[in-house]
């Protein structure tokens, strides 16, 4: 390319058009002029996302965790922790609105993840965060874990705008080998470079080191002066609970050996931000870095996390499933070593790095999340004024919601969470409901559905009501003290379901079969069947609408017979 422009730089200056004689020391300094051009540096952030599965709030040394975390601390301490920061309660949730911006009930994803034998994925007409950074000059690559759908190619994370992708396509797998299975019968490979299976990169390695070495690796390979947006998605710390023995040594105190594998698991993964971060130093990237980093989801308690003092786990929504580990790391922050309490959610991760990438946002994004830049460098009020955590019209019912419980304005029976101002409303069956400390949580083998943990809530009640910023803990339900509030709150539940569209969450499909597809999780769906599927669907909306021109017609003559009557 530089040969190119050098050469129509020639030609241009030695044409005749020109009408002057350009001499050599003209000619030798606009060249120079272009070359620094050319190397200048760029005024977009590099942004280095890290993304972790399943970490608790509490599993953070500046948390107040047993586990040692120095990396995170040390980082979140020079920077900006998050200490009013929500995700969502499980995997795919929580990553479709990082790469959307959008809430479940716009997506269609309201309800529980994308499962690998479903032919289901993040709708194909989102535009994602990645296309959004590469239309503005970045160069996009993801490590790690996908679990956004992949069941066609064109729900792939290359084909969803990462220019590389190196990791796994489902929710988890074994971390050395990099199976999965879903049942008897149905296990495959799950590690991909781009859209085919890496079997020549396997070395049996465990998962978070092989991540880290990749990101190592693309990092060394970039021009720190053209802006990057490395997407860092550990597996760790999600079950299964597996980690190199080394680790397991400086928890030998804890007694609880699900408590003492994760705790290893989450410093292996500080020791791997520490190597990312020595990287970007290395290569020139760090003084023009921003490194967010977050959890997906709140701990499970059953496979070693905790979330304690907060109430509930992953999968619920009460805060111990939704309130997340979170701070932004950056030399560009103005405001450093600070905590924010501005309200931030995950779905505002879109708007703000794009808009800090020197992005566009257009308005028929028709985004839910806002630009918190401010909020977090300069500590400014944050716009966000409210969460819609989810509405899943498909969740198991409460037994006892109606639309009486709900005054007329909203069955609870549906599961939904809606956070307003300092109140946060549940109805329905928010999930597994009890505060547990750490190291109490049962020693009994995990079961391979442990995310589906045992539902309590209290008998005869499917309505709640909290001030999320007096009572974090959620100990004290003011639903029947103030009425009025829950009123206003079912209404705006109300509102913001007239918006939402159908769930997507299609049944098994027998062809996802690993063994069908060379031992591999990867695409299954053909294109030609696709297209027989459109034309189905373009036929039957044909003979919708011919229909309801035959009724209109039929509708009119019958009005026309009974004037003439």
């Amino acid at each position: 390319m530089f040969v190119f422009s050098f050469l129509a730089s020639l030609f241009a200056f030695t044409s005749p058009t020109w009408g002057y004689q350009m001499s050599w020391e003209n000619w030798n300094g606009n060249l120079q002029n272009r070359v620094r051009e050319l190397d200048k540096p760029t005024s977009q952030p590099h942004i280095i996302f890290i993304l972790v599965d399943d970490q608790g709030f509490r599993d953070v040394g500046y948390h107040g965790s047993e586990i040692k975390t120095p990396t995170l601390d040390m980082l979140a301490a020079q920077g900006v922790k998050l200490e009013n920061y929500y995700v969502q309660p499980l995997c795919s949730p929580s990553r479709s609105q990082l790469m959307t911006g959008r809430y479940q009930i716009h997506t269609g994803l309201q309800h529980s993840v994308i499962r690998p034998t479903q032919a289901n994925c993040l709708p194909l007409e989102n535009i994602t965060l990645p296309q959004k950074l590469r239309e503005a000059g970045y160069a996009t690559h993801m490590v790690g874990k996908w679990h956004l759908g992949f069941y066609k190619r064109g729900c792939m994370p290359t084909q969803r705008g990462f220019d590389t992708f190196f990791g796994s396509l489902l929710g988890s797998g074994d971390y050395y080998s990099h199976y999965k299975c879903e049942g008897a019968g149905m296990c495959g490979y799950d590690l991909h470079e781009g859209e085919e299976a890496a079997w020549e990169q396997d070395r049996g390695q465990y998962s978070t080191s092989m991540f880290t070495q990749k990101a190592v690796d693309i990092l060394a390979r970039h021009n720190p002066r053209r802006p990057i947006f490395l997407y860092l998605a550990f597996q760790a710390v999600h079950s299964p609970l597996q980690v190199p023995a080394r680790y397991l040594e400086r928890y030998k105190s804890i007694p609880n050996l699900h408590r003492r594998k994760y705790a290893a698991m989450v410093s292996c993964l500080d020791e791997a931000v520490h190597n990312i971060t020595l990287a970007l130093r290395r290569y020139g990237f760090y003084d023009n870095a921003v490194i967010v980093y977050s959890s997906d989801n709140g701990g499970q308690p059953m496979a070693g996390g905790s979330n304690w003092p907060l109430r509930g786990s992953k999968a619920t929504y009460w805060e111990g499933g939704i309130r997340a580990v979170g701070f932004v790391h950056s030399p560009l922050l103005l405001n450093k070593g600070t905590r924010s309490r501005g309200l931030i959610h995950i779905t505002d991760w879109f708007p703000t790095l794009v808009s800090l990438g020197e992005g566009t946002l257009d308005e028929d994004l028709n985004l839910d999340g806002y630009d918190v830049w401010e909020t977090i460098s300069e500590g400014r009020p944050s716009p966000r004024q409210d969460i819609l955590h989810n509405i899943d019209p498909i969740y198991t019912k409460a037994k006892n919601g109606s639309w009486k419980a709900g005054y007329g304005l909203w069955n609870t029976a549906i599961r939904a969470a809606l956070r307003v101002g300092h109140w946060k409303l549940l109805t329905g069956v928010p999930g597994y409901s009890d505060w547990v400390p750490p190291q109490t949580f049962s020693n009994l083998p995990l079961t391979n559905r442990w995310h589906n943990e045992r539902v309590r809530w209290d008998r005869g009640k499917s309505v709640w009501l909290f001030n999320i910023t007096a009572d974090p803990y959620e100990r004290v339900d003011l639903s029947p003290r103030y009425p009025n509030i829950v009123k206003k709150m079912l209404i705006r539940l109300a509102q913001y379901n007239r918006t939402a569209i159908p769930v997507r969450y299609p049944a098994k499909d027998a062809r996802s079969n690993p063994n069908l597809n060379g031992g591999v999780w990867g695409p299954w769906y053909k294109e030609e069947e696709k297209k027989d599927e459109d034309n189905r669907e373009t036929n039957l909306l044909t003979n919708y609408l011919a229909k309801k021109k035959w009724q209109k017609k039929a509708k009119k003559k019958k009005l026309k017979r009974k004037v003439e009557d």
